[in-house]
């Protein structure tokens, strides 16, 4: 997202982390009904474009959206939703993506709230990493979603792999995603996640791939160090790959530093063929 529709979106988070504070909210529900929504919107094209129309008034798409709303879903998701539609978006897919980003953040609050969202986070990332490893999985995860039947034998092979192993918002979000990925790569949703659950925490999250298990005392010095530089709280997620032979490779956003053996042979190489 940029311009407008980014704007609109930090407003809806801030109105979600007010709403929220109110622990008599139920987390839970409200990302259900958030995920509902993105559902409706993501369904109906001209609905969408109707909300997000500038050239209606955002009070008349409000009170659209509490008629339609209304009676379906609760009075916390009719504000949030009505609050959305009175913002301009630069595009009506913004605000499907936004709604369904509001109802993965109040997935990470519930966990936040039961103080499990370490633990979220870093299943989301062993999740990918095991998808990563296994075309096999990542087969059965991403074939045709539109047939029910398969959408039912994708959750059932969810609840196997993650019931009584992973927490309860872990296996909502990695469900969600999977049964409702709207276009994205199950890698890409997965890290989209991951991103969330870290900005949920004031953090970044560095990607670290090394050759052998980095120690607790090694992960807590680079951890400073990559706060030191980029002047915020840096989460590391650990990848062992022996390819790398030695040394590390550091991954936050799209910006990598290499100090991998094997990065310094490849430079060794382009030199001697230049």
């Amino acid at each position: 997202m940029n311009g407008a529709s980014r704007e609109a979106l930090a407003s809806a988070k801030e109105r979600l982390d007010a709403l929220t504070d109110n622990t008599s909210v139920d987390a839970v529900k409200l990302a259900d009904e958030l995920a509902a929504v993105t559902a409706l919107l993501d369904r109906e094209v001209s609905l969408r474009r109707v909300i997000t129309d500038p050239a209606q008034s955002g009070e008349a798409k409000a009170e659209l959206v509490g008629r339609l709303l209304g009676g379906q879903v609760g009075g916390e998701t009719v504000d949030l939703v009505s609050g959305m539609v009175r913002s301009r978006w630069s595009r009506p897919r913004d605000l499907v993506d936004a709604v369904e980003v509001l109802a993965d953040i109040a997935d990470l609050i519930a966990a936040e709230r039961d103080g499990t969202l370490d633990d979220v986070e870093d299943e989301i990332f062993r999740f990918g990493r095991i998808v990563a490893g296994s075309p096999d999985l990542r087969a059965a995860l991403t074939g045709n979603t539109e047939q029910a039947s398969y959408k039912g034998a994708q959750t059932e092979l969810l609840h196997r792999l993650l019931g009584g192993r992973a927490k309860p918002a872990t296996e909502r979000l990695v469900i969600r995603l999977v049964a409702h990925p709207r276009g994205r790569s199950l890698e890409g949703g997965l890290e989209s996640l991951s991103k969330l659950a870290a900005e949920r925490r004031g953090r970044s999250v560095a990607v670290v791939t090394s050759a052998v298990p980095l120690s607790d005392t090694q992960k807590q010095r680079l951890g400073a160090a990559l706060s030191r530089i980029y002047g915020r709280q840096v989460h590391i997620n650990l990848d062992v790959d022996p390819a790398v032979l030695g040394g590390i490779s550091v991954r936050i956003g799209d910006e990598v530093i290499n100090g991998s053996i094997s990065d310094r042979l490849d430079e060794v190489e382009r030199r001697m063929a230049g």
